[in-house]
């Protein structure tokens, strides 16, 4: 049975209690017996696969592979990812890299099935890496079942870390963000965007994240979140204002404006 991460309490105290116990659940989830069994089977067959058309097959094996970057939801639609993995990303029309969403170039670029890469599904390193994804993306949907703006803000934690060490452009870091569902949920709400903001150019959807961005945080930049500080101050917005959203039916503005100020 797979273990099932305790959140006691929602917004920011519940997250303050996630930070304190994280390392101790994460290693209880990593020991569960659905998570070991999934990733022994991964160990021993990972190296038979070599091609693209291998890995779709295996449904066990995808199953993992997908779950390591978020997109367990595709496990039935194996054509789109076959496709995705036989493009790779070295041209600039692979799929991969029209998709605007950066899991499935990640995904891809992951194995090396694409023209001119090599296949890594026998290089330890590599496979090892999957695996570490693996065990953190199923703890945080693990914890999403419990309570998904946890998940979000986990998810984000080490994501932003990542992206904004990225040597990359800014923009190209904005890109990123925007192009992937939960941190473009994190800061559309932190933010205090509305969902049909998604549908405006996306030009101009980069100027007013950029606008937005510098009149909260005073800096536009996603280079800023290398630091733990930034972070923490964009989480706990995001965790602030998904919590009174989510009580805005039910309690008055007075307690909705408590709830954020003590969030600051």
């Amino acid at each position: 049975m797979t273990y099932q991460p305790v959140i006691a309490g929602t917004g920011i105290a519940g997250w303050k209690f996630l930070q304190r116990t994280y390392d101790a659940q994460f290693s209880a989830f990593k020991k569960s017996s659905a998570v070991v069994r999934d990733l022994d089977y991964f160990k021993e067959e990972i190296g038979n696969i070599t091609t693209a058309a291998d890995l779709v097959g295996n449904r066990r094996l995808l199953s993992v592979a997908l779950s390591a970057f978020g997109l367990e939801n595709d496990l039935n639609n194996r054509y789109f990812i076959q496709k995705v993995l036989e493009d790779g990303t070295k041209a600039e029309d692979s799929l991969a890299n029209r998709l605007m969403d950066g899991r499935y170039n990640k995904l891809s670029a992951a194995f090396g099935f694409g023209p001119g890469e090599s296949v890594r599904t026998s290089d330890p390193e590599a496979m090892a890496e999957i695996i570490s994804l693996y065990r953190m993306e199923r703890f945080e949907s693990a914890v999403g079942n419990v309570d998904d703006v946890m998940r979000i803000a986990l998810f984000a934690e080490r994501e932003l870390a990542d992206i904004s060490a990225a040597p990359i452009s800014e923009n190209a870091k904005w890109f990123t963000v925007m192009g992937s569902p939960p941190l473009r949920k994190m800061f559309e709400t932190a933010l205090g965007l509305p969902a049909a903001f998604g549908k405006l150019d996306i030009d101009r959807q980069l100027d007013t994240f950029k606008d937005k961005m510098a009149r909260f945080m005073g800096d536009s930049s996603i280079s800023q979140f290398a630091e733990p500080e930034a972070r923490e101050r964009l989480t706990t917005r995001f965790l602030a204002l998904s919590q009174v959203k989510s009580a805005s039916m039910a309690a008055s503005p007075a307690a909705n404006s408590l709830i954020l100020l003590r969030g600051y």
